[in-house]
């Protein structure tokens, strides 16, 4: 059954190291190639663009698609040097996932993951709908999240797809089950690196806090989890390489993509200490989002559904 599935962790005896968890479908085998395989700066750059196509001599398949209604940002990723070719959509949206599931096919690809940042409350994730395309497809969301999957990651876990992967980073706040998909670092990884912020980092400002019990903590949360320098690294975005390309579930200015190094100095929010920052997010007075209470609920569950039942659920 789906929701037997387990993680199996690989943490290494030998090494101090954070834990390295490869939750590569088994089918899926490691092949190195050469170090100097990867996608330029500028072929990363055009990927922004919806159906833009990057250079099949890169290891690296990236696109990022739009969902009009909910200003949602979908994005595909694939080794697209593995024989497999590997694919997994981070945050997909079910009214798109038709159009995402034949992009997938037309690129022949191997759908392998369908992952979302966190439980989304303005649109129901398409997960749960590929899956009915697909159920050989594994859906994947954080154990904090306390939503249903097939799996479930924690901070310092890494999602392989052939022979790249994504670390998973906590960044709470927006939800307590926030986290950063992360490209990974190394010689044989894209370079520049690439973080999937959902809505915990966005271009020029950051996901509201007022989802939680506690607004004030979460306020808190939500500013440790992306600039705090501390030496637990694996929970803060502005520890990154400055050329890290940022990704943010959503936009509404029409910006596609941003960096580190810009988002440290030009976020009006992020550049403020604390205290300043606390004054901001208690003060938005945002309306009460139009689809939370039927987004949520469904995406509690969506992450992992029986085939049959899925329409009903979702």
């Amino acid at each position: 059954m789906l929701n037997q599935l387990r993680l199996i962790r690989v943490v290494s005896i030998l090494s101090s190291s954070p834990r390295s968890i490869n939750i590569a479908a088994p089918s899926i085998s490691i092949n190195k190639l050469p170090s100097n395989i990867r996608p330029t700066r500028s072929q990363l750059l055009m990927g922004s663009s919806s159906y833009t196509t990057s250079s099949h001599s890169s290891k690296l398949l990236f696109r990022q698609l739009f969902e009009k209604e909910s200003s949602t940002y979908t994005y595909l990723l694939a080794d697209v040097s593995h024989p497999d070719k590997p694919a997994l959509l981070v945050d997909p949206v079910d009214k798109t996932a038709d159009r995402d599931f034949a992009l997938v096919k037309e690129l022949g690809l191997k759908l392998i993951y369908a992952i979302n940042t966190h439980v989304h409350a303005d649109h129901v994730t398409g997960t749960g709908l590929i899956k009915t395309k697909d159920p050989s497809v594994k859906s994947v969301i954080s154990k904090s999240s306390n939503a249903k999957a097939d799996l479930f990651v924690e901070p310092g876990d890494k999602i392989y797809f052939g022979d790249l992967f994504l670390e998973v980073r906590a960044t709470p706040g927006h939800t307590v089950g926030c986290v950063t998909y992360v490209t990974g670092e190394g010689p044989d990884q894209p370079q520049p690196r690439m973080a999937f912020t959902g809505d915990a980092l966005l271009i020029r400002g950051c996901g509201r806090t007022d989802f939680q019990v506690s607004c004030l903590v979460e306020v808190q949360r939500c500013f440790t989890s992306l600039c705090i320098h501390r030496q637990d690294t694996n929970k803060f975005i502005f520890t990154l390489p400055k050329d890290t390309f940022v990704y943010p579930a959503h936009d509404y200015k029409g910006f596609t993509v941003s960096t580190v190094g810009e988002e440290m100095v030009y976020n009006p929010r992020l550049t403020k200490d604390l205290e300043t920052f606390k004054g901001i997010m208690e003060n938005l007075k945002l309306a009460y989002p139009k689809m939370m209470d039927m987004a949520v609920p469904a995406n509690m569950v969506c992450g992992l559904q029986d085939v049959d039942g899925i329409a009903k659920a979702c």
